[in-house]
Parts: C-alpha cells; structure tokens; sequence
C-alpha cells in the first residue's frame, strides 16, 4: 500500500525486537511451514524475554480448521535462559479475511489495530500482503471507533468507544479502564492513526485542533452498527467454542498450566505423560501438590 495509512504500518511492523524473540519466531515459523510470524503484546512494548511472548504464525494455503486459530504453548532453552511462547496458528487468508471485518469474528482486527512487529517472513515479496491486512484490520477498527464513538472528540475517544464494545463482546474479564491502560501504554502507536485510517477507509472528517468530527451519515452510521451487531451476538458464543477446543487441542497445555503454577504459587509441578496427554483429568492431582507443599511450607 502506498497510502499514509499503508507507509505508516510498514515502518510499525519493521520495528526492531530483541535477536532472541526473531530467533525464536523463526524457529516455530519454520517448523509450522509458515508464510510469516507476528510479534505482539506486552514483551512487544517492554522488550522482556519474560512470561510468555505472544505470536500469530500465518500458514499459506486455505484455513484447515473450522474453530481457529490454533493455540500452542512452547518453551526454548535458548543458552540456559528458557523462553515461554503461547502461539496462535492460522492461514493467511483467513487473517486477511478477519482484518477485513469479513467473518464472524470479534478480535483480529481489534488485536491488530494495536502494535505488532512483523519478526518472521518467509519471502520479501510477502511484506505487502501482511502490511495490506494489518492496514486493513486499522481501518475495520477505526470505522466502527467513529460508528460508536461521540459526534466529535478526540481520537482517544473514539478508541475508547472501539475497546469497550469489543470487550463486552468477548468471553473475557478485564478490569475497568483497561482501555485507557491501552491507549497510555501505547501512546506513540495510536497519535495519528484514526485520521489516517479514516482517509484510507474513505470516511470524511473535519479536524480543529485535536477534535475530530467523522462525516457519517445516518444511514451510513447505521450499516456500520447493523455490521458490529451481527458481530456481537457472536462475540462471546464464539469465544467460548473457541475455549472448549482449546481444553482437548492446546498443544503443550500441562506444560504452560504448570509454568503458570509456578509462577503464581512457587510450586514446581512435574509434568507427566500423563499429564502431558490429559491435562484436565490431571487436574486435580496437580492442585492437591500444591495444597500439600503450601500446608508444609506454612
């Protein structure tokens, strides 16, 4: 893309990440016989090789699965430092598609309108196609920020607008003002980025100052919300489909449940074959380790 929009996510997804985080990506991207790899999150923002690093791996061809994407939990001793990553595989073409706002889902876009780095590609000539979804998934968020959002404000509200409607339509609890959370953290990402969406997207809007007023007509508002109300019934239905998979499917569950065991507890659990394989019926032996060494310890 040579728009304002298209240039600006290029340099975005181009910015610098530590050689472990590239290293790593590739490592699972080469593995899943992937297009490209995604970097995004708080270790993003931070530059920490601590708790888990979040990747989206894109796969070539068409999507495989119907509940998608699939969740994978890995770990790497990476020089005896061991690194943690949740993975979340798909194909490209559903990405795009979801970018889009064209399926039924609630969090592509509105996870990709928030930064990410592109750390793995499998070919140069790829770039355009992820920086072209990602432009998309900006603009997907920024229209229905304005459908939502006051008649005039600062781009801060109408992002406020976008994130409040997609948490209440996901199967997730976040604290309240989360979205204020994101927009400070990530201030340099989001000055400047509705207005250029917008442009992209084909919206008119008139700007005094900071102050934005989207040109929306009411039919044009309209459409827009009908297309988030399609899209909120699903919001949370989907994600709980999604989160039953994830119970018999997450590849490498035992091993990120006791990791995270550990974390919050100081218990080391053992993960068994057993375990490995059967994560839930496993369960409840893994929580009487930890009452037991809490009662020894106290």
């Amino acid at each position: 893309m040579n728009t304002g929009l298209g240039q600006r996510i290029a340099v975005q997804l181009r910015q610098d990440v530590r050689p472990e985080v590239a290293a790593y990506a590739q490592a699972l991207a080469e593995e899943a016989g992937a297009m490209a790899a995604l970097f995004y999150g708080s270790n993003l923002r931070t530059g920490s090789l601590e708790g888990v690093l979040d990747f989206y791996v894109l796969l070539p061809g068409k999507q495989q699965e119907k509940i998608w994407p699939k969740v994978s939990y890995h770990e790497c001793d990476l020089g005896g430092a061991v690194l943690r990553a949740k993975v979340a595989t798909l194909s490209f073409e559903q990405f795009a598609k979801a970018c889009r706002g064209e399926s039924r889902d609630t969090t592509i876009w509105a996870r990709f309108v928030q930064p990410s780095a592109l750390v793995w590609l499998a070919g140069e000539p790829l770039v355009d196609g992820v920086v072209n979804a990602i432009a998309q998934a900006a603009r997907t968020a920024a229209r229905l920020a304005v459908a939502l959002g006051p008649d005039s404000g600062v781009a801060e509200d109408y992002w406020r607008a976008l994130f409040q409607a997609t948490y209440q339509a996901e199967f997730r609890v976040e604290k309240a003002g989360r979205e204020d959370s994101i927009l400070s953290a990530n201030a340099e990402h989001f000055a400047g980025l509705l207005p250029l969406a917008l442009e992209a997207d084909g919206i008119r809007f008139t700007q005094e100052g900071s102050v934005l007023t989207p040109e929306l007509g009411p039919g044009q508002r309209k459409e827009i919300r009908h297309w988030w109300a399609r899209r909120r019934r699903f919001g949370k239905p989907l994600n709980l489909l999604r989160l039953a998979k994830a119970t018999t499917t997450f590849e490498g569950a035992a091993s990120y449940a006791a990791w995270k065991v550990e974390r919050h507890t100081g218990v080391k659990i053992e993960v068994t074959p057993f375990r490995e394989r059967h994560p839930l019926m496993a369960a409840p032996g893994a929580l009487f380790e930890v009452l037991r060494a809490r009662r020894k310890a106290g």
